[in-house]
Parts: C-alpha cells; sequence; structure tokens
C-alpha cells in the first residue's frame, strides 16, 4: 500500500531558513550562503520521508517566500515596475516582488484560503509577456534524484493561479483572468517537457480552487486545461490534487473528468461530503490518494477511525489504487516534536508535528496491505482516550451547560437598532472606531524595551 506527502515546511526544524533569509535581506550573508541553507533543508526533508517509507515524495514544495511567487516567477508573469528584463529571475526580482525595496512596493500578499498562511498574489492584464523564467521545478527534482530520491514535482495547478491572480493597476477589474490560460500553458508545457526529460515519472498539480464554489465556465476552464496538457503529460503520472474543503459535486464531475489525469486528492478530514461523492462513484482505474491525516493542526491522528475509512474506500477504488495521504500540505503545521523538551509526557503523547505525520502516513499505509504495527496502534489509541478524558481538554460544567442550551439561546431577545442605541449612548463611538488585537508597529525602541523587560531589567 503507498503513502503520500502533498507538501512539507520549509522553514527547517529550528527555523534556519527564516534566519537565513533575515541574515541575507540584511547584509550580513550572500546568496550563496542562502542557497546552501536551502538545499540541506531540502536535502534533510527528503531522506526523512524516504527513511520513513513515503513512495510518493513530493518536490518544488520548498519555497523561498511562497508557492504562488514561484509560479509567477515560472511563467514570467513580472509585473513592470520591478524592471525585470527577462532571463532567469535571481534573488534581486524575486525578493523585491514578495517585500518590495527602496523604490517600489511588494506585490499585494491575502489570506491562502482559510489558513494563516499568506500567498503573493499574481497581478496579470492582456499585455503580460510571459515566458519560461524559473527552472526551480525542474532544477529541485534533479537535485533530489541526484541524492538517490524519486520525487513527485508539485506545480500550482494553471487554473488555481489564475482563479487567484488579480487584474494589474490600470487593466480593468472586469477583466478575465482566465482568458490568459492559452497563453501561460505553453510555460507550463515546456516545464513538462524539461521534467520529462529529467526522467520525472509523476506530477502533481494543485489545483485547491476546486473546493470553492464555481461558476460553469471556471470549471469549463480546468477541462480546456488539461485536455491541452493532454498530449505534453503522455507518458507521466499525473496526480490533481485538491484540498482545505469538500469538492461540490459539480467540480466533482469535472475533476473526475479531466483527460490525461491518473489520480486524485482529497482532503478527507475537512471533506466528509467528498467521501460520499467518492462513494457515490469514482472513476475506474483512477488513483485516490486519501487525505486521512489532517494537515492544519498539531493533534495525533486517530489511527483507528482513519484505518476504518481507508479499509471502506478500498472496495470503491481498489487496494492497488488507495494510497494514504495528509489532507493538504504540512506546511500549515509546526516541524518536529523533538524540539520540544519542555512539554510533558501526556501532553506530548496527544501532539503530531510534521515530522511525526509523516510517520503516521506511513503506519497506515502498512496496515492496509497487512503489516500493522500493533504497537503504534495501541500507543495511539491510549494517546487518543487519554486526551478525550484528561480535565486538561474535558470541563464537565461546560458539557452541561452547552448541552442545556435551548434554541431561543442562540436567539437575541432585542432586534440589532435597539442594540445599536444603546451601545451608542453608553459608548458614544466616533462614526469608524477601531480596534487592534495588538499587532502594534515594532519600532527599534519597542523591540529594545521588549528584549529589557524580558530580561528583567
Amino acid at each position: 500500500m503507498a503513502s503520500h506527502i502533498v507538501g512539507y515546511p520549509r522553514m527547517g526544524p529550528k527555523r534556519e531558513l527564516k534566519f537565513a533569509l533575515e541574515s541575507f535581506w540584511d547584509g550580513k550573508s550572500s546568496a550563496e550562503d542562502l542557497k546552501k541553507v536551502a538545499a540541506d533543508l531540502r536535502s534533510s526533508i527528503w531522506k526523512q520521508m524516504k527513511d520513513a517509507g513515503i513512495k510518493y515524495i513530493p518536490s518544488n514544495t520548498f519555497s523561498y517566500y511562497d508557492q504562488v511567487l514561484d509560479t509567477t516567477a515560472m511563467i514570467g508573469a513580472v509585473p513592470p515596475r520591478y524592471g525585470w528584463n527577462g532571463g532567469e529571475i535571481e534573488f534581486g526580482t524575486y525578493f523585491s516582488m514578495a517585500r518590495g525595496n527602496a523604490t517600489v512596493p511588494a506585490m499585494e500578499m491575502t489570506k491562502w484560503f482559510d489558513t494563516n498562511y499568506h500567498f503573493i498574489v499574481p497581478e496579470l492584464g492582456p499585455d503580460v509577456k510571459f515566458s519560461y523564467a524559473s527552472h526551480k521545478a525542474v532544477e529541485e527534482y534533479k537535485e533530489a534524484k541526484a541524492l538517490g530520491v524519486d520525487t513527485v514535482p508539485v506545480l500550482v495547478g494553471p487554473v488555481s493561479y489564475l482563479l487567484l491572480s488579480k487584474p494589474a493597476k490600470g487593466v480593468e477589474k472586469s477583466f478575465s483572468l482566465l482568458s490568459l490560460l492559452n497563453k501561460i500553458l505553453p510555460i507550463y508545457k515546456e516545464v513538462i517537457a524539461e521534467l520529462k526529460a529529467a526522467g520525472a515519472s509523476w506530477i502533481q498539480f494543485d489545483e485547491p480552487t476546486l473546493v470553492k464554489d464555481l461558476e460553469s465556465h471556471q470549471l469549463q476552464a480546468f477541462t480546456s486545461a488539461y485536455s491541452a496538457l493532454e498530449s505534453s503529460l503522455s507518458g507521466l503520472n499525473v496526480i490533481i490534487e485538491t484540498y482545505f474543503a469538500d469538492v461540490p459535486a459539480a467540480a466533482f464531475t469535472t475533476l473526475t473528468g479531466l483527460k490525461g489525469v491518473t489520480g486524485f486528492g482529497f482532503d478527507l478530514v475537512r471533506g466528509t461530503k467528498t467521501l460520499d461523492l467518492i462513494k457515490g462513484g469514482f472513476p475506474s482505474g483512477k488513483y485516490l490518494f486519501a487525505g486521512v491525516v489532517d494537515g492544519r493542526n498539531i493533534w495525533a491522528n486517530d489511527l483507528a477511525s482513519s484505518l476504518s475509512v481507508l479499509q471502506s474506500l478500498e472496495g470503491i477504488v481498489g487496494k492497488d489504487k488507495l494510497v494514504v495521504s495528509t489532507s493538504c500540505s504540512l506546511l500549515h503545521t509546526a516541524v518536529d516534536l523533538v524540539n520540544e523538551p519542555k512539554l510533558d509526557k501526556e501532553l506530548k503523547s496527544w501532539l503530531a508535528f510534521a515530522a511525526q505525520k509523516v510517520v503516521e502516513v506511513n503506519a497506515l499505509a502498512k496496515a492496509l496491505a497487512g503489516h500493522k504495527e500493533e504497537a503504534f496502534f495501541s500507543a495511539n489509541a491510549a494517546a487518543q482516550a487519554s486526551r478525550k478524558s484528561s480535565p486538561r481538554v474535558t470541563n464537565e460544567a461546560v458539557q452541561k451547560a452547552a448541552a442545556a442550551l435551548k434554541g431561543s439561546d442562540h436567539r437575541r431577545a432585542t432586534n440589532v437598532s435597539t442594540r445599536l442605541d444603546v451601545q451608542q449612548k453608553k459608548l458614544n463611538l466616533p462614526v469608524l472606531p477601531t480596534t487592534t488585537i495588538g499587532s502594534f508597529p515594532q519600532t527599534v525602541e519597542l523591540r529594545k524595551v521588549r528584549r529589557e523587560f524580558k530580561a528583567k531589567k
């Protein structure tokens, strides 16, 4: 039984990349120094997954800043204000887009779906001249292969990339970003051709916008895109990965009908309705990458529950077509519990960070294949029971109060205009009252005071 990881944290177990980036940005280290730290991190991540027994190991999920920005670099969609004149995009242009520089502002940053991760929003328009300007995906595949690890290169899918973009300044807000699809697909074809030439046998396209409520023309764009890529993808096994929510029924039909696709990845932690769609009809002969290990929290997986879900799927897709996976990239969780020596034993038994989730994925795959590690599963069951019954988690008074709630408790006794009137009389608020959650600018003086406070000075 096979195992798969959608993606992995890139900062490093001790925030090595963060410190290397800050050093580089401050002019205290060279580009080569930064690249060396990054290469060491990638190597250790790939080796860790290989040693854990993961079959489908991702590459190109590492980033110096953001995977969407990496895609912008790949297709050469650099806004004119950064003065890029073509060629391979280097750190100067890349980090100017991400952070701005002395003369021009950064590109907009916004939330990656409903996570705390933020991505750099592409700025596109009809006049953008796309070109293959970053070979990062191919270079990292080759880098892993040289280390003896055959990986699955991961690309942000072309349709999701466009749907997550915005019209550039000066472009009509009504401009159809999807009209650019046929302009960016030739770049994707070049990347695919290079990956095939380098020896890749699998490729993963992340198309998370499929979990959104898309209009029919947006769904049609997926069909058009992968039909156009079909001949280029011939000879490759193709995964289309979705995450963060249920895939609506119409999108599920579109997705599972795409040409040239070998397998489909679904978030089965947040996508409980997707599970019903799979049970209602999954295309014969296709792989199901079942995301049963939660990539968005720090809690240990309920292995018995996940194994039950996986066993129910075996009869639908076939044992040889079922792949155990994470619900999404592990980017959204902490890196490794080994770096938490101050946690007590009980609490630590309840937790699983990215490194531990990799082990969970492989343990589930082995169990499905008939090689269940009884001791590992027993320890997990004990930890699950401990967490459910612990007074650190369970407050009987709160449970009773919640159980006693009536429907009327969820409705206000007064209407909003009455409450607004009372509030204004009491608080006398201005037209635009403003609050803060405490995220004040971190000036040099404030940092100094905080250091002195922590040092009890």
